[in-house]
């Protein structure tokens, strides 16, 4: 038996299509019946990867009395908040502000009018900690409607009128652009106190990452305080960033057998994740990982992103070019599964590997106990443990006296091993739609990545993930489209996503040396400008052609994801560069005014926007390289690539592309030579054609 989500196009929503309920996909059919029937709307919201909306699944939505009941006394909506982050965005404030906590699977209901009057995250089948059960809590809400209508009608109203307030006024730090009251600018020393913050306030310095249990990577501040360091030389930027990344690649989060991330750790040390792994924190970590390689020179950095940029390439990449969404946290209903390891599997793997690698002293090094390793969140001990190298490698060939360089051999042959035993078990299940905005954070970080690990075959993945988009996720008029699964795709792009692939496209262009990619960028902005334009300097997050929901919200804090309105800021800035047209930079500059108190009050909320500042106040410059393709051009490419910081644009062109940009006018090869141009607001020092000359400028 099946229900309507079998027709749907969503994982999550196929995931829920055996459900007894009687799920409604989200649009005007499910309220106008909720409506005709006089009951109210159970919204639930989640996601394919996540693992408390699986437990509440199987304790809930499975349950035939359960779900007889929703059947009789709601319409009940089912929706993928990746799929559709506009209507996530909304009741998530919602839960938030009602709760005071938020997070998947989340639970709403609603009136007839799309307004919430009740909400929540997980409800556990039976009463648990004072907490209700999600059947009584079903039956209150009931009588509720049934017998103090007026009392919910109001209440939703009220509650609306808040979210409304809250994300659609345009006060600060809501993508909206009001003037500032209090005179605060965004300058060189606004950046100073906000790194400063993170330093002394939120960066843990014994344990690494920002703030207490649950840890999230938190990469756009770790890229913030690597831009801070760039522009400033700060040691203490570096080292919060530095130390961060360290400790997440030692510990648990980090898939150490075949690369990338989970989403975060529910402990503060880095050993237990929730294991699902999504497109869009790795992107973000291989941009991190990479940068902070190229900045120390630390083959360990190195190491770990050249295994994300593997494992994205391998692992997520459609054949026809998109990255996928997720790997589910859950095996066969069990939470981590494909990944743990007992230690009597973990040493018969061990046994296996020629040369002989000393069982004890791999077990040492992964932290792999008889008893386990660790104790699940609800739960007695298994037995299972969590691969994680519980000190740094300098420490422990110390303590065992052993060759660095050969631990490191005997090591990865024990991590090969692993793999291959691993690829044995059931895997988890794969979020298989494309997402546009994810897909811009692979990008942006594969093109750095190709850079810093020397890997052109990166840089041909993300043109290729380029490509999907350009060809795919657009409707018949070329606007561009969120999701794409199945040879579909659906719901107009958020400013998110049309921002993000913006910056992608601009800062893979000098990268595969295709300037056209800097028009196609300029295209989807100046559409952006216009479609997402509040009128007033600010932008909502939807555009005008979307669908309209009870709030049109605006977002500049970062969530899992960048801000659209961060992104866009930092997409025009470089535009500005390339351009030399002011309008782009003055209202990136309207952004970071907008925001500049809340950039102070909640720096580690606004990474993104940070980073747009630091490109704003740096003393950048513009690079062109024009040559005709080959080594010698391609040398000044890599230097100017390696070496160009926050508020510098590189561009890398043949002297014949057709293209609009500023900083190529008049500009070409010296003697039939390639030849950069370092400029300063587009006067340029003298052109060179050696990478030594060009060395000799960029230092200056």
């Amino acid at each position: 038996m099946t229900n309507r989500l079998a027709g749907a196009n969503s994982p999550y929503l196929l995931q829920h299509a055996a459900n007894p309920v009687d799920w409604w996909e989200w649009g005007t059919d499910a309220f106008a019946a909720a409506r005709e029937r006089d009951v109210p709307v159970f919204l639930s919201v989640g996601y394919s990867a996540c693992h408390w909306c699986h437990v509440m699944a199987h304790e809930s939505f499975e349950d035939e009395a359960t779900a007889a009941f929703l059947d009789e006394h709601f319409v009940s909506i089912k929706v993928d908040r990746e799929e559709r982050p506009d209507i996530d965005a909304i009741y998530m404030a919602a839960t938030q502000a009602l709760t005071g906590q938020g997070g998947w699977p989340m639970s709403v209901w609603l009136d007839h009018d799309q307004r919430p009057f009740y909400a929540g995250t997980y409800f556990p089948a039976t009463p648990h900690h004072g907490r209700p059960s999600f059947r009584q809590l079903l039956v209150a809400l009931s009588d509720a409607w049934r017998d103090r209508r007026d009392e919910l009608v109001e209440s939703a109203a009220s509650i609306t009128a808040s979210l409304a307030a809250a994300l659609e006024s345009g006060g600060a730090g809501t993508g909206a652009a009001p003037a500032n009251d209090d005179g605060a600018v965004v300058d060189a020393e606004l950046v100073d106190r906000a790194a400063r913050s993170i330093v002394d306030r939120a960066w843990d310095r014994e344990r690494g990452g920002f703030g207490r249990a649950p840890k999230f990577p938190q990469a756009m501040t770790i890229l913030f305080l690597l831009d801070h360091h760039r522009v400033t030389g700060d040691p203490d930027a570096l080292a919060a960033a530095v130390s961060s990344l360290d400790a997440m690649a030692r510990g648990g989060i980090h898939d150490h057998v075949v690369g990338g991330f989970a989403r975060y750790s529910t402990d503060a040390t880095w050993l237990l994740p929730h294991f699902e792994k999504m497109l869009y924190d790795n992107g973000l970590l291989l941009e991190a990982y990479a940068m902070a390689a190229r900045l120390t020179g630390r083959l360990d950095l190195t190491r770990v992103a050249d295994r994300i940029a593997t494992w994205l390439v391998e692992d997520m990449q459609h054949a026809d070019g998109g990255f996928f969404t997720a790997l589910d946290a859950d095996t066969d209903g069990e939470e981590g599964a494909t990944t743990v390891w007992h230690d009597e599997e973990f040493r018969e793997v061990v046994a296996t590997v020629h040369p002989v690698v000393d069982g004890d002293l791999a077990a040492a090094w992964f932290g792999v106990r008889p008893e386990g390793n660790f104790t699940p969140e609800r739960g007695d001990p298994t037995g299972d443990n969590i691969l994680h190298t519980p000190v740094p490698l300098v420490d422990f060939v110390a303590a065992h006296d052993l060759d660095t360089g050969e631990w490191q051999v005997a090591s990865d042959a024990v991590l090969s091993a692993l793999a291959a035993r691993r690829a044995t078990r059931p895997q988890p299940g794969l979020d298989d739609k494309v997402l546009l905005d994810a897909n811009a954070l692979a990008i942006r970080g594969l093109a750095i990545a190709a850079v810093v690990l020397a890997r052109p075959d990166l840089a041909d993945a993300a043109m290729r993930a380029l490509a999907f988009v350009r060809t795919r996720m657009v409707d018949d008029d070329g606007h561009l489209l969120h999701a794409h699964r199945a040879g579909r795709s659906s719901v107009p792009a958020l400013l998110d996503d049309v921002a993000g692939i913006a910056l992608a496209a601009l800062e893979l262009a000098p990268v595969v040396g295709r300037v056209e990619l800097v028009d196609w960028a300029r295209e989807v902005l100046d559409a952006a400008l216009d479609d997402f334009t509040d009128g007033a300097g600010g932008f909502h997050r939807t555009s005008r052609r979307a669908e309209s929901l009870v709030v049109r919200p605006r977002e500049s804090y970062d969530g899992a994801t960048p801000a659209g309105t961060s992104l866009l800021a930092r997409a025009l800035l470089l535009l500005a560069r390339l351009t030399g047209d002011d309008h782009y930079r003055t209202t990136a500059e309207g952004i970071l005014s907008a925001s500049a108190r809340d950039l102070e009050r909640a720096p580690t909320g606004h990474g993104e926007l940070l980073r747009a500042a630091v490109a704003s106040v740096a003393s950048g410059r513009e690079v062109a390289v024009v040559g005709r393709r080959g080594l010698d051009r391609d040398a000044l490419a890599l230097l100017a690539l390696s070496t160009a910081g926050p508020g510098t644009a590189v561009v890398v062109a043949a002297p014949d592309d057709d293209t609009r940009l500023e900083v190529l006018a008049d500009r070409g090869e010296v003697d039939g030579q390639p030849a950069a141009y370092v400029c300063r607001d587009f006067v340029c020092d003298r052109p060179v054609t050696e990478p030594a000359e060009l060395q000799a400028l960029l230092a200056d």
